[in-house]
C-alpha cells in the first residue's frame, strides 16, 4: 500500500506552486513594460548625445547687410523670442555650425548684457537696436564665464554666432540686419 501524503504537505506544495506561477507573472509583466519603455523612448539611453545638451533647430534666416546695404552673409538661425529661450541661449551646445546662430529678441530697447555661463562655443556677440543697425559687437567670448558683455547702445536684437564670424564676413557696427522668421 502506498503511503499518502499528509493534507499539510499537499496544500504547502500547491500554495508553492501557485507561488511560483505568480511570480513568474510578475517578472513577465516587469519584462514587458520594460520592453514597452525601451520602444516607445529608444533615445533615452543613447550615449552619443547627453541628455541635457542642446542641438540646433532651423526657425529662420537672417542676412546681415553693410551700411550701403550690401549683401553680406545670410545664416539659419534659431530664434530666442519668449524668456525661456532667451534664458537657455546656446548654453550647453558642444557645436554650432559657421552659418547658423541664434537671434534673441527682446521686448523692449534697452542697454543689454549677456555672459558666458555654461556656454562651451566661443561666439561672436553682435548687439542691434530698433532700427535693426548693429551697435555693439564682442568678438571670440571667453567660454563658460560670467564676464559681462554689454552693448554700448540700447538694444533689442542680440545675434549670437560663433566666434570669428564677424571678422571672416567683414560685418562691423553700423551694418544692419533683416530676418525671415520660419518659426510656427
Amino acid at each position: 500500500m502506498a503511503k499518502k501524503k499528509p493534507v499539510k504537505q499537499v496544500v504547502k506544495s500547491k500554495q508553492s506552486k501557485k507561488g511560483i506561477k505568480h511570480l513568474y507573472q510578475v517578472i513577465a509583466v516587469i519584462a514587458l513594460l520594460a520592453l514597452i519603455f525601451f520602444l516607445v523612448f529608444p533615445d533615452i539611453f543613447k550615449k552619443d548625445k547627453p541628455l541635457d545638451e542642446y542641438t540646433f533647430k532651423k526657425e529662420g534666416e537672417l542676412t546681415f547687410y553693410s551700411e550701403n546695404n550690401e549683401q553680406l552673409v545670410r545664416i539659419d538661425i534659431e530664434i530666442a523670442d519668449n524668456e525661456y529661450e532667451r534664458q537657455l541661449g546656446v548654453m550647453k551646445r558642444k557645436t554650432m555650425k559657421e552659418k547658423e546662430g541664434m537671434l534673441f529678441i527682446f521686448p523692449d530697447e534697452t542697454m543689454r548684457s549677456f555672459w558666458m555661463r555654461n556656454t562651451f562655443i566661443s561666439l561672436d556677440m553682435i548687439f542691434v537696436n530698433a532700427n535693426k543697425e548693429i551697435v555693439t559687437i564682442h568678438k571670440n567670448t571667453r567660454t563658460v564665464s560670467d564676464q559681462s558683455y554689454p552693448s554700448s547702445a540700447p538694444a533689442v536684437y542680440v545675434v549670437e554666432v560663433i566666434a570669428g564670424f564677424t571678422d571672416k564676413y567683414s560685418i562691423s557696427e553700423g551694418d544692419k540686419i533683416s530676418w525671415m522668421d520660419t518659426k510656427l
